[in-house]
Formats: structure tokens, sequence, C-alpha cells
């Protein structure tokens, strides 16, 4: 690596970098930094001209234009869609005088998915990629550059960097080569088996769930989908991210990645949810309703999602951000990371003191949480 030359360039489109080659770095395990979902999101229009989410990946490659690398990388506007919050980070250095608006920010939009936020033919191209960011956010004037959700093998390559770690909690559900969802159950006190059982025959009375991936996923279901979505997105965030053609490109470029849960009352839809398949995971991702039925959204959103995991043998759910909720169905807490570069010297160091308090914050809960899990005792 001494003897090459390497050259840093931003391009605005991940769609205009060779498919193959993205991917070629990105790898086939995370769905959320492929070439075809990172793609989708710009011809959507679900990021790009106002949005707020400005496309910017930044690449690295050699002296035989190569690529070595590259970060999934967006201007942004605003905070919105991010599910890291630095609201109040942004209104303390503006009420100081700076402007935190553009940021850069390094990540998978409207996804709380942990994943590879540098994609690198070697991790030796990890050090010059994070420096090339941190130079076109000075260069630039930027407040700063953040990546969130990193997957836990990379962030020691952004602490030598020198960015700053945050660190927050999720819940997943781990798969102990359970043979189905009644041996999950086995693991579990006999008073959360029974609330359980309850659950899930109350969410499916009166109800049938249809499971749909590939090819199988019509428009019509898109139709149903979209009405789900869209109350959802009102009711939590007043303007839903994603466009109604990304889920149509969804379906026809990523359809073996995904599985979409629809409930049916009387033969019209009503509820569903939408999973992403990735090599060991399923990542629960969107979720919308419109008839109030006692614990459909477990059935669909949690215990369906672990019925699926179990028939595909993979490792875990991870059924999205926040939800303590969560706990009592068998979900477990997990530390999730964020990275952060904070340019200007004085505010890096008030963020810092801040995050070292946060950081011991989120262990006591963590621990809190773990210690009423509801499986039996030793298990």
């Amino acid at each position: 690596m001494a003897d090459t030359e390497l050259r840093a360039q931003i391009i605005g489109s991940v769609g205009d970098i060779a498919k193959a080659d993205w991917n070629a770095l990105a790898g086939a395990d995370n769905p959320f930094v492929s070439h075809d979902f990172l793609s989708i999101l710009e011809e959507s229009g679900s990021v790009g001209p106002g949005t707020g989410w400005q496309s910017a990946a930044l690449v690295l490659r050699d002296q035989n234009n190569t690529l070595l690398g590259a970060v999934p990388g967006y201007l942004k506007g605003h905070s919105q869609g991010e599910f890291v919050f630095d609201h109040a980070w942004a209104d303390a250095y503006e009420r100081a005088g700076g402007s935190y608006y553009p940021k850069y920010q390094i990540s998978a939009p409207f996804t709380p998915a942990t994943g590879p936020r540098l994609l690198v033919q070697d991790e030796a191209y990890a050090a010059p990629l994070l420096q090339a960011v941190m130079q076109l956010t000075a260069n630039n004037g930027w407040s700063g550059a953040h990546a969130t959700f990193v997957e836990p093998q990379q962030v020691p390559l952004f602490e030598q960097s020198g960015w700053l770690k945050r660190e927050d909690i999720q819940f997943h559900w781990s798969n102990r080569d359970y043979a189905s969802f009644d041996d999950f159950l086995g693991s579990m006190t006999s008073r959360k088996r029974k609330d359980l059982r309850k659950e899930r025959r109350a969410a499916n009375t009166g109800i049938t769930i249809e499971a749909i991936s590939g090819d199988d996923i019509k428009p019509e279901h898109w139709n149903a989908f979209w009405l789900f979505y869209q109350d959802t997105g009102a009711r939590k965030w007043g303007t839903p991210y994603l466009t109604r053609e990304a889920f149509d490109l969804f379906g026809r470029r990523m359809g073996d990645k995904l599985l979409l849960l629809l409930a049916f009352e009387d033969g019209l839809p009503i509820a569903g949810a939408l999973n992403f398949i990735g090599r060991d995971a399923l990542y629960g991702r969107y979720w919308g309703c419109l008839a109030d039925k006692p614990f459909l959204h477990f059935e669909l959103c949690y215990y369906r999602a672990i019925d699926a995991a179990i028939e595909r043998g993979l490792k875990r759910v991870e059924a999205g951000a926040q939800g303590g909720h969560k706990l009592a169905r068998g979900y477990e807490p997990v530390t999730t990371t964020s990275m952060h570069w904070i340019t200007d010297p004085g505010f890096r160091q008030a963020v810092s003191d801040f995050l070292e308090a946060e950081r011991s914050g989120v262990a006591i809960d963590r621990d809190y949480l773990s210690r009423r899990m509801p499986f039996r005792r030793g298990d």
C-alpha cells in the first residue's frame, strides 16, 4: 500500500458507481449497504433534492482507478431519519454562534440497523478513507461527520482515527438453535410462556396472515402496505421518509431479500410488516395497521419474525430502534454504536464530556434490563 497513490472523490450518486464494484466492497451480509438499496433510495426520490439528504458517497481509488474503499455518505440539512438523536448538540452549537448544518452523515438512510460503514477492499484502507472524510469536513467548514450504527468490528478503526464513540440500546432476538417457536418459549418462565401464547391467540383470532417474498409480492400487496406505512409515518414523524416508488423498486430488485407479512380480516388487508433478510439476520423495518386489533403489532413484528428466523436458520432478529416492550417478548438489550468527528475543538471537548457520561448511563441501563429478561434462571 505504501507505493500506491490514493485518490479520494465525492460521488453524487451511488447509482453512478458500477454495481459490481460497490458490492465487492459492501459484501452480501447486510442488505442496507448494498448498491440496490442505496440506489433505490436515490431513484425513488426518497433521498435527494427536497429531502435534506444529498447523496455524497466518498470513494477511494488507486492510480489505476480501482475502487478500494467507499462510505455511504450524505450531506444533511437536518437530523431526521437517523435514529441517533443529536438535536441538543445542534441547538447548543447554534446558540454558541455556530452552524451545525450541513453535516456529513455516513449511514443507511432511515435504517437503524447495525452494519459496515467503511466499505473497504482491505482494512488497511480504512484510515486513509476516514482521513479523507475528516479532510472533506474541515475543508468545507462543516460542523462534523457522523457514522451511525457502526458494526462492532469497525468501531476500533474509527477510534484509531480519533472519532468519538456514542452508545445506545436496541432489543434483538437471538436464535439459540431453536427448532420452533415452542422450543423458544420453553426457555422462558412459565408465566411469560402463558402470556405470549395468550397474545398470539388473541392476535390471530379472526385474522389470516400471509408471508410473501420474491416475485410473489404483487403491486396490490404494495398498494395495501403503502397505506399502512403512511398511517404509521403520519402518526410518528409527520411525513413518511420513503416514496411509493421505493417499494415497487424494492420488490423488483430486492424481492429475494424481503419478507412481507400481511394480515387479512374478512379477506381485506388490515395490517402489514416489512422485513429485510440478511445473511445472518432478519431486519424488521416497517409496520402499519388500519384497525385496532389487540397484540397484532406484536404478532406481525416480533413473533412472526421469530418464526421466520427459526425457519431460515438466521441468528437474530433486529426489530428496529427503541421499544422496551420488546424485552418481555424475548428480545434482549444490545449496545449499538455511532462514531462522531466534531470539527470545532471546543465543541468537540464538550461533546466528548457528554458522551462519557452518557455511556455510563447506557451501561447501567443495559445491566438493569439484562437482569429482567423473561428467561428461566440459568438459561
